[in-house]
């Protein structure tokens, strides 16, 4: 089975499926569309489908026109559908479904469970399945192995690593990178059997320069929390260091630029007001709750995530003091909030410390706005708010302006001479041709 598949896999013949049609799965159907592979995309919201499509729906590094011919013209290679049943004309799925949290900070696997059943469905001899979803170690082995075991007829359960093939390859898409794409960033692969990394191994091989195998998929899970954890303790700390410049009267962001000249033995990571994106905030958090699993705690993951989540307190108490300097109170102050997209020049809302810090400043009674090109609406939890235009007289009208996301769009010399006092927390001032007087960063 393992020759015939990889076989099949180098003539280009095979027939892949990606379930979820989000910022990881379209560009690898559209990846592989691109390679001359037939490629069904399962997407369970129609009107998601339609969109994409049309090319209304885009993803980040992927353009429309990429997706317009791969969907369409004489020879498609990707069809989109939202039915599983077309599961049963390919030989390879690659999941690409969400991994939340739920309100008690517990993975929720949901998405994983239901996806793996109407897989397990439609499993047959010769298969590989790959999980992309982040999650915690040993879900590929433990939870997804046992579904597909289960749900086949008693005494005639395919096994892994002969009869079909089970791995973990981590996704490592960064939304809104040109520099780094599917292709040039180096694929982990990590299989429950020698036999299933290295068919995993080979499909990746059409799509990136480099695969990196490593022993298992358990292994392959952890290096993925690995480089996340690595992002959320370091961001953690330079949001420590902020509060503790703040308290010593130093700018934080000169001293970061200094460190960061020397050429070895440091990284520069810098302060905001929350952190966003799906993986950061949520993924090391899947590691954590795994180890408590265990009795064991992760003090580091645990100390950065309370860093980290009290930014947008740190911030608010930021706001309170700027509206204090121009004797204003924040009762019924005119807040102008400039981005709710988690970083710069996207339009990816997912754990918003934009969105976070607008339902604190409504909480707090101000009269709050905001501006973001890239979201013209955000939905809160009891209203829908839209996007204003970013005008001298918007920025004027407002008692604080308070800059979430670094956007680069932004005209900083109008923002700054435009406004009466401003929140930085992401050092957009520095772009400023000047020295400007109404700024307080963070």
């Amino acid at each position: 089975m393992k020759n015939k598949l990889i076989k099949l896999i180098k003539s280009r013949g095979v027939k892949v499926g990606v379930i979820g049609m989000g910022y990881v799965g379209l560009p690898l159907a559209v990846g592989f569309a691109e390679k001359n592979i037939n490629v069904i995309g399962l997407e369970i919201d129609s009107r998601k489908i339609d969109a994409i499509k049309s090319a209304k729906d885009t993803i980040s590094g992927i353009t429309p026109d990429r997706i317009l011919k791969s969907c369409s013209g004489i020879d498609p290679k990707l069809e989109i559908t939202t039915d599983y049943d077309h599961l049963e004309k390919v030989d390879v799925v690659i999941i690409c479904v969400p991994t939340p949290l739920k309100d008690d900070m517990t993975p929720d696997l949901s998405f994983i469970e239901s996806t793996a059943m109407e897989i397990s469905h439609r499993l047959r001899e010769g298969m590989l399945i790959v999980l992309e979803s982040t999650t915690y170690p040993g879900t590929t082995e433990e939870l997804l192995s046992p579904i597909f075991e289960s749900t086949r007829p008693l005494g005639n359960a395919l096994k892994p690593g002969s009869d079909y093939f089970l791995a973990f390859s981590p996704e490592r898409i960064d939304p809104g990178r040109t520099d780094y794409t599917i292709k040039n960033t180096p694929k982990i692969v990590g299989g429950i059997t020698e036999n299933c990394t290295e068919v995993a191994a080979e499909l990746y091989k059409i799509l990136v320069d480099r695969v990196v195998t490593v022993s298992s998929a358990k292994t392959a899970e952890m290096v993925k929390l690995l480089e996340n954890t690595y992002r959320l303790v370091n961001i953690g700390l330079a949001n420590e260091f902020a509060l503790i410049c703040d308290a010593l009267e130093v700018d934080v962001w000169e001293v970061i630029d200094a460190a960061a000249t020397k050429p070895f033995g440091y990284t520069a990571f810098y302060p905001g007001p929350g952190l966003g994106g799906h993986c950061i905030p949520v993924d090391p958090l899947y590691l954590s709750w795994k180890l408590s699993q265990i009795e064991h705690e992760s003090k580091f993951i645990n100390l950065a995530t309370e860093i980290n989540q009290n930014m947008c307190g740190y911030v608010v108490s930021k706001i309170e003091e700027a509206l204090k300097t121009n004797g204003k109170r924040m009762e019924n102050a005119k807040i102008l909030v400039l981005g709710v997209a988690y970083k710069p020049d996207v339009s990816d809302v997912r754990e918003s410390p934009g969105i976070r810090l607008i339902s604190s400043l409504i909480e707090a009674k101000t009269e709050v706005s905001y501006h973001d090109m890239f979201v013209p609406e955000i939905n809160l939890e009891d209203e829908c708010m839209f996007s204003v235009e970013l005008t001298k007289q918007s920025l004027s009208s407002a008692d604080c302006v308070v800059i979430t996301t670094g956007h680069s769009y932004y005209p900083i010399d109008m923002i700054i001479d435009s406004s009466s006092i401003i929140v930085d927390t992401r050092n957009a001032a520095k772009k400023y041709q000047g020295e400007p007087q109404n700024v307080i960063k963070i």
